[in-house]
């Protein structure tokens, strides 16, 4: 549904797109992780025909975007960072507007914008206008907008970003909705949990090259080259780290501030060896746990940034 090859825009002398490739498949939600400042809503800008690239090609459906950005733009929603709805409006007049532009017919427009406000959960606003919505409303209403004319492929900016938690626990529902339905989504965002929980790949993006895409698994394997135990142990443990590593050679041993001991080596660890050795000198343990990485873990080593970086506010000129 996607194709993008060499794809590279720079704002003066600041490279915020550096000739990036990537595929997303029919159907699929497709993350683009990144801190404010990598480049994601250049890039989102770029495929959607709101700026020109200083090269590469992006195709949607087969359909160059810079040849024929109108019939692209036919098949796609888009969702900004920043709602682009009317203030004065209420919900149903926005909607309606929107899919005038798409040149529906009223009969129709108009009875897609009710569908659309009562699947959105927005069809108690009555004349509220859109001014009067709190931030979820807004948000929700704004995804309604870009998919009033059932476009193939969703393009979401942010989607959750200042809203509140159930609002943004509905929206991911919807999104999940939308995949079921068959529609595309390609959605930016800087919420580790967010991509980790809706997105079926996830590509990395930092300094405006991707660093790494794939499936949740393939990104933990990328990283993934020690296995790990953590023995939880019944309060205090004098257990020396240097004798489980003589006992034990090619691994590593520390001591937890809560007691609990954990086991990294190159090699599978051997269980039940090592719960023995710990019963022979004392060590009562009530539970043995192999632990994984996590998605914030994987970022944080490909990209070389902490994730606390990721949530920090946008500085005045990012490229994004």
């Amino acid at each position: 549904m996607i194709s993008v090859t060499g794809l590279t825009k720079t704002y003066g002398s600041v490279c915020a797109v550096n000739n990036i490739s990537f595929e997303v498949a029919k159907g699929e939600i497709f993350g683009f992780l990144g801190p404010n400042g990598a480049g994601k809503t250049s890039t989102i800008n770029i495929m959607t025909g709101l700026s020109r690239p200083d090269a590469g090609e992006i195709e949607l459906a087969g359909i160059d975007v810079r040849r024929q950005p109108k019939k692209a733009q036919a098949i796609m929603g888009i969702v900004p960072d920043e709602s682009n709805l009317y203030n004065e409006m209420d919900g149903f007049d926005n909607l309606c507007f929107c899919a005038a532009l798409y040149g529906m017919p009223k009969s129709e427009r108009e009875g897609k914008a009710r569908r659309l406000l009562e699947q959105f959960r927005l069809d108690d606003t009555g004349k509220r206008p859109f001014k009067a919505f709190s931030k979820g409303m807004r948000r929700r209403l704004t995804i309604a907008a870009a998919l009033i004319h059932s476009p193939q492929l969703l393009f979401l900016d942010e989607p959750t970003t200042g809203i509140d938690v159930e609002s943004s626990r509905q929206i991911r529902d919807l999104i999940r909705e939308l995949k079921r339905q068959g529609t595309t989504i390609f959605l930016t965002t800087h919420y580790i949990e967010e991509a980790e929980r809706i997105c079926d790949r996830i590509a990395f993006i930092a300094r405006g090259q991707i660093v790494a895409a794939g499936t949740l698994p393939e990104l933990m394997a990328s990283v993934s080259h020690q296995h790990a135990i953590r023995f939880v142990t019944a309060g205090s443990t004098n257990t020396p780290a240097a004798e489980l590593e003589s006992q034990f050679p090619g691994s590593q041993v520390s001591i937890q501030a809560d007691h609990s001991i954990v086991m990294t080596s190159k090699q599978r660890i051997p269980l039940l060896p090592v719960m023995k050795f710990l019963h022979n000198i004392g060590v009562e343990v009530h539970e043995a746990r192999e632990l994984t990485p996590s998605l914030e873990d994987v970022f944080v080593k490909l990209t070389g940034i902490q994730s606390s970086a990721l949530t920090e506010p946008e500085r005045k000129g990012s490229t994004r």
